[in-house]
């Protein structure tokens, strides 16, 4: 297994208001000193903006970037989302993944709006020329159904998958409180996925994000994600049935957090982290 960090496990997040936000050097140093090589790039402004410079920081921990997560607006017919698109891929790594999510234009995922045909077709179109100009580069994309986005329930995933070409970014937690069992999707979809984010989930705070009992933001806060193998997601099923599939990409541990305050060292997001690592490695054994 390919196995990738990102800085959403140490509560760094673009949601203005999310948390306390970790430095860099503290999320990065963690990483490499539980034996990652990898990364996703985080939110814009974490790392440095020069491709330069932040390659030169991932190098000085041993770290290598395989992908970065690109909120967006795709469904407004009168905004052409490419050139923002474009410029995301400039500063990116040849080798990572662009991870789109189809963005509502709202600040945070604690509510989306409800799209309408003509913009249904907007957001499939856009996605399908998103795939196609990243190819003729090169580059990867995959969109990340999420929650709070306008691609977040069992409908919008099928609608995605029925409508265009685009990839699929897998994340675990995101599909089952929206609604989608990720095994079947892994099992039934493989051909469409072409990253993976894995989280745990508790179920039943899960269910009350989706019935509207409890916001997005809140239930992360009190645990919604718990470390792999803690809760209620087959995770070992859904990497079988991927490697069964032939599926070659990055896994990677993706564990959402908000942080009240600065961790003492070795602690909070490190040793959830760390839990992670120990449960997939028995599941490779």
């Amino acid at each position: 297994m390919k196995l990738a960090g990102a800085p959403i496990s140490w509560g760094v997040c673009e949601v203005p208001g999310w948390g306390h936000q970790l430095s860099p050097r503290r999320v990065l140093s963690e990483m490499r000193d539980l034996g990652l090589t990898a990364t996703e790039l985080g939110p814009a402004g974490f790392l440095p903006a020069d491709p330069g410079e932040r390659d030169l920081l991932l190098a000085e921990h041993d770290l290598e970037l395989v992908g970065a997560f690109v909120p967006a607006v795709l469904h407004d017919p009168a905004y052409d989302p490419l050139p923002e698109i474009e410029r995301a891929i400039d500063g990116m790594d040849g080798r990572a993944t662009l991870i789109l999510a189809a963005a509502t234009g709202l600040d945070g995922y604690d509510r989306r709006p409800r799209l309408d045909t003509r913009a249904w077709q907007a957001l499939l179109a856009n996605l399908d020329g998103i795939t196609r100009r990243a190819g003729d580069r090169g580059r990867s994309v995959a969109l990340h159904p999420h929650v709070g986005t306008v691609v977040e329930s069992r409908a919008d995933v099928e609608r995605v998958l029925g409508g265009c070409s685009v990839p699929l970014c897998l994340d675990t937690g995101h599909l089952l409180v929206g609604g989608t069992d990720p095994l079947l999707l892994a099992r039934f979809a493989a051909p469409r996925i072409s990253h993976v984010h894995l989280k745990d989930v508790d179920v039943a705070l899960a269910d009350r994000v989706r019935e509207g009992e409890v916001s997005y933001t809140d239930a992360v806060g009190t645990g919604l994600y718990r470390p792999l193998g803690q809760g209620d997601i087959d995770i070992s099923g859904v990497i079988r049935a991927l490697e069964d599939s032939g599926y070659d990409g990055w896994y990677v541990m993706e564990q959402d957090a908000v942080l009240a305050a600065e961790p003492d060292a070795a602690s909070g997001p490190y040793e959830d982290v760390r839990a992670c690592l120990t449960y997939l490695a028995e599941v490779a054994a």
